[in-house]
């Protein structure tokens, strides 16, 4: 099967978003790109989102003046699909190479073919996270030879961008760690997340419920979770809900760690569940529980959790891992409480107290609530990421 680009009329775009992400989906990288995608291709008239596929999603949609395309080539290896993805993006650009006026990538194998030579546009990198920090916790069989290369990959493409954008702090301290330098061309623009009125509650939900949202790769603390949980035993009624955004069968190992320490059949699971059921998921629980481990990949590159804001927006008290990206977005006794990395027993010694004076907790989830509708919306964000756009094409 060929995996060039699709023809689809004379359109000739001025912006176009590529991400080497499935989208649309249920992980919170899609409600970001969502998010970012749909600011820039407001301001430009419309546009090109570049992105993976697969599954049940159409290689090709156009919507007005917005097209999507995907990337399904079934490349098993994770290096090659990554390369093969940039010939694919360089193959989409190359027909709006005269037009375009902003390319805003999420990562490096989109953004070297944005970068190449003789290009008219400006690039906008945003990193949410450095792939040679993440593969080496996400494919820990990777060698250091292969994390060096992408390394200077990453380096190569950020110093060839015209704006590098961050969703926190920490992450644009592990940028300029690269050699980037920041003044004046690394943006802070935080994640955010929309305030609204409370949904109904979940069919099925059970009186008194966690609640963890994400993903379940080893550095989102699952583990300790299970293990904090466990120690609530006493507690009648009781139970865990675990919205995850992966597929059921990416669940084995931590369900199998739920078996072996007993708290099995007090976890109620929920599968790549649509944005909207989530919130609702969230909105009703006691508290939502962030238990990000400690390692490089959330502390030397920083992590941005959206679990963390749209939790508060739901009004509900976080218990979340005590690391500098987090402390960004809430604050300890006030949004909740923050608890040391890794730490089953501080974990569920805070979510302890919070069920024990539910009024308290009520009013940390009020406080989380207001914070994120005074300082984390998206239309915040929005607005900043607009600012970019407009210093970077003022006098074009």
């Amino acid at each position: 099967m060929k995996h060039g680009p699709i023809e689809h009329g004379p359109m000739r775009h001025r912006a176009a978003y590529v991400a080497f992400d499935r989208f649309p989906s249920s992980k919170g990288s899609a409600v970001h790109i969502a998010q970012m995608a749909d600011e820039l291709f407001t301001r430009f008239g419309g546009g090109l989102l570049a992105a993976i596929g697969g599954g049940d999603l159409p290689r090709y949609q156009r919507e007005g003046t917005r097209e999507v395309a995907r990337f399904d080539a079934a490349v098993p290896n994770l290096i090659d699909r990554a390369e093969a993805f940039s010939g694919w993006v360089a193959a989409h650009l190359r027909p709006h190479w005269e037009t375009l006026e902003v390319v805003h990538v999420r990562d490096p194998w989109s953004a070297l073919p944005a970068v190449a030579d003789g290009r008219r546009h400006t690039v906008v990198y945003e990193v949410n996270g450095l792939p040679s920090i993440e593969m080496s916790h996400t494919w820990p069989w990777a060698a250091p030879a292969t994390l060096a290369k992408i390394r200077e990959l990453e380096r190569f493409c950020l110093e060839r961008s015209d704006a590098v954008v961050v969703p926190s702090r920490v992450i644009g301290e592990a940028v300029r760690g690269l050699g980037v330098p920041g003044e004046g061309r690394i943006h802070l623009v935080p994640n955010g997340a929309d305030v609204r009125e409370t949904p109904r509650r979940p069919e099925g939900a059970p009186e008194r419920y966690l609640v963890y949202v994400g993903a379940l790769q080893p550095w989102q603390g699952l583990d300790v979770l299970m293990r904090a949980f466990a120690r609530l035993a006493d507690l009648p009624g009781l139970r865990l809900v675990v919205c995850a955004s992966v597929p059921e069968r990416r669940a084995k190992p931590v369900r199998r760690l739920a078996e072996r320490i007993g708290v099995a059949e007090r976890v109620d699971w929920r599968f790549a569940l649509p944005h909207h059921e989530v919130a609702a998921w969230l909105a009703h629980a006691e508290v939502s529980v962030a238990p990000l481990t400690g390692c490089a990949r959330n502390l030397d590159q920083g992590c941005a959790p959206l679990k963390v804001i749209e939790s508060m927006a739901a009004g509900v008290p976080v218990v979340a891992s005590d690391l500098p990206a987090v402390r960004e977005l809430m604050a300890d006794g006030r949004h909740g409480r923050l608890v040391p990395a890794d730490r089953p027993a501080e974990l569920a010694r805070a979510v302890r107290i919070l069920l024990e004076y539910p009024e308290e907790a009520a009013a940390m989830g009020r406080r989380g609530r207001a914070h994120i509708e005074e300082s984390l919306t998206w239309a915040r964000s929005r607005d900043r990421l607009a600012e970019v756009y407009r210093t970077l094409t003022r006098g074009r």
